[in-house]
């Protein structure tokens, strides 16, 4: 009779990309053009498919705050964020440092952050358990969670040691950038079709 042994699970050596293997592959064409993915902590994520309520919430945000802004931030829709060696997220919106050539010299980097949103419908709970202790590590002042099924917004503030220290729902009321206070959106107008 064979004895059964009862021994935990071996954790294996992983292999972390970084952010200049990952661009390296998508020259290489390991991911198509329909591919929706992106690098978060040397691994390759596959990211939700944006349906048309998604899409014209980020229209909508785009369009509120950045008259306000022209010339003093740089409006950054879907692309990505090269915040460390190995992690570069593709937030659905973010307000970078104004740059005179519009980071194309260079992907923007954590310091250059002053505000990230990610609009969630089917990826609440990763955008909340991932994406936002992945930019308080990276200390990102602001970070809006606009939570589709709730009809909320999530606004995460003061990031320290990992995680952010303040945290508020907002289903109604005036919502503005902490950098850019004079840009206040109404929560509950963003919401409606």
């Amino acid at each position: 009779m064979a004895a059964v042994m009862h021994n935990p699970p071996v954790a294996a050596p992983h292999y972390k990309l970084t952010v200049d293997d990952y661009y390296r592959m998508g020259e290489a064409g390991i991911f198509g053009p329909e591919d929706r993915v992106e690098l978060i902590e040397g691994e390759v994520i596959e990211m939700s498919p944006i349906g048309s309520f998604h899409a014209g919430l980020g229209t909508r945000l785009s369009e509120w705050l950045m008259p306000t802004l022209m010339g003093r931030a740089t409006a950054w829709v879907q692309y990505p964020i090269r915040l460390s060696r190995h992690s570069a997220p593709q937030p659905d919106f973010a307000l970078l440092r104004y740059r005179s050539d519009h980071y194309m010299k260079a992907l923007p980097a954590a310091a250059d952050v002053l505000l990230v949103v990610e609009v969630a419908d089917t990826s609440v709970r990763t955008d909340r358990e991932i994406k936002a202790p992945l930019y308080a590590k990276h200390a990102i002042p602001e970070y809006w969670l606009v939570d589709i099924p709730s009809r909320c917004v999530e606004v995460y503030a003061q990031p320290g040691d990992g995680v952010y220290r303040q945290v508020q729902k907002l289903a109604a009321g005036r919502l503005a950038p902490i950098a850019f206070p004079e840009a206040a959106l109404d929560v509950a107008e963003l919401f409606q079709a």
